[in-house]
């Protein structure tokens, strides 16, 4: 069969590589799909997509559309049997999606309705939920509320940040994508409405989002910091300096006296910063400008008195 489809594959961030190469393992993939190429960094170099490099890797064409809606020919065209997407980006328009033989399916990072969006993975560490998964669905034209083909789910642990989830759920939307193709292409596949009473969202994270508001509990901290590391990173104002927060620890302590964002501590095991409920020990940090460091080290080249007592915003 891997001769006989032709299967197009849209995606384009780091989340999707593992999900084509898979696909590509298994299948023809006939063409890639990718947002265009940004320009990064101070020089402002061009880089390609990674999509995009493991597309050129295999030689397979890709197709870099800034506005799909007005450029569908290429794809039409193509006649594919299938559409396979994963964190592509852009929203199909209907004639994309209803003209593959066998659908247009798409890998989504969450437990489906539950974090529609673009930033599922975040969300899911950052509002506190205790399992996430991955689903394989059937495209709509509305935010991924197609039918569920099939799922499955993971522990959302204390110890997983952004990074470990992200990686874990990757992988396994490449081992889903390939149990499930084998049903879709003879036609015996599951397909499950959504309930639309149980939807949540999970929109792309706002600079907002990224700031720590002390007045929070210790515990919604704690999930902040490990949902936005190692990217974008959440962060905290120190006199004016923004300062970068990867990892922390829920602290023990407790002072009804204390100011929400007050340095209370500074010892071998972090910075001590009084939460809503408690304290907030930061571990992990990057002052603007500087590299990133433990905070063990950080407090090694600064006056711990000085620092002791000052509220951070």
């Amino acid at each position: 069969m891997k001769n006989d489809l032709k299967i197009v594959f849209m995606g384009t961030p780091d989340f999707a590589v593992p999900v084509l190469e898979g696909l590509i393992s298994s299948y023809s993939v006939c063409l890639v799909v990718s947002q265009p190429d940004k320009k990064v960094g101070r020089h402002q170099e061009v880089v390609a997509t990674p999509v995009k490099k493991v597309a050129l890797k295999y030689g397979i064409p890709v197709f870099q559309p800034s506005k799909l809606r007005e450029e569908t020919e290429v794809i039409l065209d193509l006649k594919p049997d299938l559409i396979v997407t994963c964190a592509y980006g852009q929203i199909l328009p209907k004639e994309i999606l209803d003209c593959p033989k066998f659908g247009a399916i798409n890998v989504h990072a969450s437990l489906l309705p539950k974090l529609r969006g673009g930033a599922p993975i975040h969300h899911a560490i950052i509002d506190g939920y205790r399992k996430t998964g991955v689903t394989i669905m059937y495209m709509a034209e509305s935010l991924d509320s197609g039918d569920i083909i099939q799922q499955e789910e993971t522990t959302i642990l204390d110890t997983d940040n952004l990074e470990s989830l992200h990686d874990r759920l990757s992988m396994m939307g490449k081992n889903l994508l390939l149990e499930v193709l084998p049903d879709i292409f003879a036609g015996v596949n599951k397909r499950i409405p959504q309930m639309e009473a149980e939807v949540t969202y999970a929109r792309n994270i706002t600079r907002e989002e990224e700031h720590l508001n002390f007045h929070k509990t210790s515990e919604e901290l704690f999930n902040q910091i490990r949902g936005l590391s190692p990217f974008p990173g959440a962060y905290l104002l120190l006199e004016g300096t923004e300062v970068k927060i990867y990892d922390s620890k829920k602290g023990t302590r407790h002072d009804e006296n204390c100011v929400c964002g007050q340095i209370v501590l500074c010892d071998k095991e972090g910075i001590h910063i009084c939460s809503q409920d408690g304290e907030i020990i930061i571990t992990d940090l990057k002052v603007a400008g500087k590299k990133r460091m433990l905070a063990s080290s950080y407090l090694n080249g600064v006056s711990k008195e000085k620092l002791l007592g000052k509220v951070v915003e």
